[in-house]
Parts: C-alpha cells; structure tokens; sequence
C-alpha cells in the first residue's frame, strides 16, 4: 500500500487520519489544517494526483517520477522540495545501502515519497506527535524532525565504516592479499557517503539564509542549526575516511614494494651463494685437471718421448704436477674464489 500514513494536524494535535487522499484534501481544508502525507514509492498517477492538488511545480514532479536524484534543495515559490539521501549499514555484506526520500514542504502540507525502508518516518512522526508544542509550528517542524532522523541515522553507518577502517589496518599488517581489494570497495561506498551527506551543509545554511525571509521561529532555527552541527561533523568523519584508506593503500603500496624488495634481496643472496659454490668447485676441478693433464702427457704409448730416458723425467712430471696445482689455487684463492 502506498500510503503508509496520512493525517491532518491543528495546533499540534492529529485531528484525522483520512483512508485516501481525496478524503484527505477534502478533511484539510474543512479543518484548515495541515497534511502530512507519507508515501512509500506511489505509482505515478498518486504522484500526480498529489501535484494537482497542491500545484507542485513540474521540474520537481519530473524528478519524483525519475528517482536516483542527487541530495538537494530546491524552492518553487512556497514550496520546498527536498532530495535525502538516507542510508543504512549492512554489516553482513559490510556495504551502505543507500535510499532516496523526496519531500514537497508547503505552508499547509508535507508531502513525502520514500523510495527505500530508511529513514523511519513512522518513528519521526511518533517522536513529533508526542511534541505537541513542537508540531504545533506546522510543516517547517516536520522538515526540521525529517532532516534531523535522516543524519541520526548516519551515526551507525559511520560505525560500521569505522570498524571496517580499523580491520582494514589490522589486515596492513598481516600480509592479508585482499585487503586491496576490501580497500578499494570500502571506499566506493565512502565516495557514496561523501555525495549523500556534503549537499546538506550547503541545504542547511540555505534554510537558515531564510529564517528571517520567511519568519522562522527561534526555537526551530535553534533545532536546525543543532542539525547542521551534526550534518558538518558527519561530513568530517567522511573526509576522514576517505582520507584514512587513502593513507591504507599508500601502506599497503609501500608494504608490497618491500616485501617483493625483501624477495628479490633474499633471491639474489641465494643466487650469490650459489655462485660462490660454483666458483669453489670450479677451482678444484681446474687444480685436479691440471696433474691429470700432465699425467694424460706421460701416460701417452709412443716410442719416441725424450722424457722416457731423462733421469729426471718422473720427478719433473710430478714436480710438474704439485706445481701447476699450487699455482692454480694461489690464483684462485687471490681473486676470492677459494
């Protein structure tokens, strides 16, 4: 059903809850009322039939019927329409699942049309029919309480980002490959939160410009600015998130250039021992060859080796040999290979 809840307001008090809303149009003007009319994604000829109704300016109908607005505000003559973006945090799939809320404030009605179950309007609406005093300034006091549950409802969506943040830094250390990627997709949905939350500064300070223009009460411009404090520290925070994962993956950058550094340190130490065994073996072999090339010569079956009848020949053979031995591994042992 569309109409979630729909009633009419004198002096702060509910004086009807009409069943449809040409009972509705018909019950305000007999108790010169206002309406609150809560709708939960109408079909289109609802939207229009509200619009005829209350002349709601085309270009702000248009974007009703169109959806995925941006958070603004924007004023036709006396009627306010606001885009919200609310939003909740989804900690089984540690996202932020984002609404859309667009409401037509007039002097003698609030419209609002939700698109997705956050904000608890219902809990709004309560919380204000308990204040009657409240209520009783009429549909500035229903923005006011709108704006105000939509950036209360920030504060568990930046817990869950907080500790989102604080695994992430956790998972830095560890050597955790997807905390790449985890950093990379929470901060999609910081850049989402930054796009709902930063317009309303600037919606806030363009409601209090007004204050006196369109004479405001004091204790509502109180409970307004209160909002717009909250609204800027919200704003803050997503800066400095976003801040803070940029800074993640800047470490994270900086501890996989280090560990693939300590790779290839720990790879060409390993490439270096290996080769000053090669070079060890490689000069052994040589001063083994060396007696073996000489003993290959004299062991040689010719019948003319003037060597064979020398006396000295044996002796000089291995003289020879012991020789050419400690000349290689002087040499060796001079360059370092042994």
């Amino acid at each position: 059903m569309p109409l979630i809840d729909n009633a009419i307001y004198v002096e702060g008090k509910r004086v009807a809850t009409p069943a449809t809303l040409d009972e509705t149009y018909e019950v305000m003007k007999a108790h010169n009322g206002f309406a609150w009319i809560g709708l939960y994604r109408p079909t289109d000829d609802e939207v229009r039939s509200v619009a005829d109704e209350f002349s709601l300016h085309h270009l702000a109908v248009e974007d009703t019927l169109q959806g995925h607005q941006r958070s603004k505000l924007e004023r036709y003559g006396e009627v306010l329409f606001i885009v919200l973006r609310p939003a909740r945090y989804m900690d089984a799939d540690e996202r932020v699942e984002f609404g859309e809320l667009h409401v037509f404030v007039g002097p003698d009605f609030v419209v609002t049309i939700r698109h997705a179950e956050s904000p608890d309007l219902a809990k709004v609406r309560h919380r204000l029919e308990a204040e009657e005093d409240l209520l009783a300034f009429g549909a500035e006091a229903v923005l006011y309480a709108i704006l105000d549950q939509v950036v209360d409802e920030y504060a568990p969506v930046m817990a869950g980002l907080q500790n989102d943040i604080d695994e992430i830094e956790d998972q830095l250390f560890d050597g955790d490959p997807a905390v790449s990627r985890r950093i990379y997709a929470l901060s999609r949905e910081v850049i989402e939160f930054q796009r709902a939350t930063q317009p309303m500064v600037g919606m806030l300070e363009a409601l209090q410009r007004g204050f006196d223009k369109y004479a405001v009460d004091v204790e509502l411009q109180r409970r307004l600015r209160d909002v717009l404090d909250h609204t800027m520290r919200v704003v803050d925070r997503g800066d400095s998130f976003r801040q803070l994962l940029q800074n993640a993956l800047t470490t994270h950058s900086t501890l996989v250039g280090q560990r693939q550094n300590d790779e290839m340190r720990k790879l060409s130490e390993t490439s270096l021992a290996q080769s000053e065994e090669v070079k060890k073996i490689s000069s052994w072999a040589a001063i083994l060859f060396a007696p073996t090339l000489v003993g290959t010569i004299y062991g040689m079956n010719f019948r003319v080796m003037p060597e064979l009848d020398w006396e000295f020949g044996y002796p000089f053979a291995l003289a020879l040999m012991v020789g050419m031995g400690f000349g290689l591994y002087f040499v060796f042992k001079k360059r370092g290979w042994l």
